[in-house]
């Protein structure tokens, strides 16, 4: 059995006490391979963004806000786990200045600042130890099998999982998982759920039964 951590669910960058920055991300495919894990016999922490969607009660879950939370949470929790699965979606920028007060309507254009947010799965793969993986998920819309595994590489993930942006919030999803040679080891489609379960199948032959 491995103790696995799953990110999942959007982040939010707030520019004033009601506004954000965020995405469309549900937290489904995040439910899905933690119901999957623990299907296996794993111990699953789940690291999860504001979602509607319920988690598997056998998960412990910790709920974050902010990518800068993401992080800090993960960075705790990483050390005492075998792996990692980063299927959160975080938002990639923030507001240089978060505004104290609502802002107020002017008549003019609003011009927002931004810079980004740190890299989770990056940060993470630089610090893993020899005995733990790490599983990327990436969501392009461009030149998809270069960016993703361009990510792989900077990001140290051992498998990448390459979607595109039909995945957001929608109830199934088609991938393809890559693993460090650039190979695709898996090409699924169809529900989250199942999806989710050839993920973990993949995990499990490749990267838990060999550690």
């Amino acid at each position: 059995m491995a103790r696995i951590l799953i990110t999942s669910g959007p982040t939010r960058q707030y520019l004033d006490p009601v506004r954000y920055l965020t995405n469309a991300s549900s937290g489904r495919m995040g439910t899905a391979l933690a119901a999957a894990a623990i299907q296996l016999g794993h111990d699953v922490v789940v690291v999860s963004g504001p979602v509607s969607v319920e988690y598997p009660a056998a998960a412990d879950v910790r709920s974050i806000v902010s990518t800068e939370e993401l992080l800090a949470v993960c960075q705790e929790i990483f050390p005492t786990c075998d792996g990692a699965i980063g299927a959160a979606a975080p938002c990639d920028y923030r507001p240089i200045r978060v505004e104290q007060h609502k802002i107020a309507k002017t008549g003019q254009p609003l011009l927002l600042q931004l810079v980004e947010t740190p890299d989770v799965m990056a940060t993470l793969g630089a610090t893993k130890r020899a005995d733990q993986w790490l599983v990327g998920f990436t969501l392009e819309t461009d030149d998809q099998r270069f960016r993703a595994l361009t990510k792989l590489e900077r990001k140290s993930c051992d498998l990448i999982v390459l979607n595109g942006p039909a995945a957001m919030d929608a109830p199934d999803n088609q991938v393809e998982v890559f693993d460090k040679s650039g190979t695709v080891v898996a090409a699924l489609a169809g529900s989250k759920e199942a999806v989710a379960t050839g993920i973990l199948q993949v995990i499990n032959q490749r990267l838990i039964t060999t550690l």
